[in-house]
């Protein structure tokens, strides 16, 4: 028996680029596969796949991207300001928490919170015999 013939497997790119060719009309198809070692059939085939699927490289459209897109990148840097916000808020209570900001920062604080914290102080040192504070004796 004779040594059966091992198929001859052509790339994605030289198939395209053998269609091309025979799209473009310049050459016989006789003449391309001659140039190209493959049969006549081949880049025929080949020419017919690119001028059918030819159509379905404009089917997506390219124009300006929908509105909601937009309304997202929005709503991003509408997220982004707020968590800069929460940051900052955060690093200056952190440092007036940890005496970065000297006793000036703390004073401050104590200030904003002083009304709540007189309340608290009043109602104990009333509650709580003279006898029994600091200083008394």
């Amino acid at each position: 028996m004779g040594e059966a013939k091992k198929r001859k497997v052509h790339t994605a790119e030289f198939k395209a680029k053998v269609g091309l060719e025979a799209v473009r009309g310049v050459k016989t198809i006789t003449e391309i596969a001659q140039a190209y070692s493959v049969h006549p059939q081949l880049v025929g085939q080949w020419k017919k796949e690119i001028l059918e699927s030819a159509g379905a490289l404009f089917e997506t459209k390219r124009g300006p991207k929908p509105a909601e897109d937009k309304s997202g990148e929005d709503r991003l840097y509408g997220e982004i300001g707020r968590l800069k916000m929460e940051n900052d808020w955060l690093k200056n209570s952190w440092e007036c928490e940890s005496g970065r900001a000297g006793r000036l920062g703390r004073r401050r604080r104590r200030a904003a919170l002083e009304p709540s914290v007189r309340a608290g102080r009043s109602a104990t040192r009333d509650s709580v015999p003279a006898a029994h504070r600091h200083g008394a004796g």
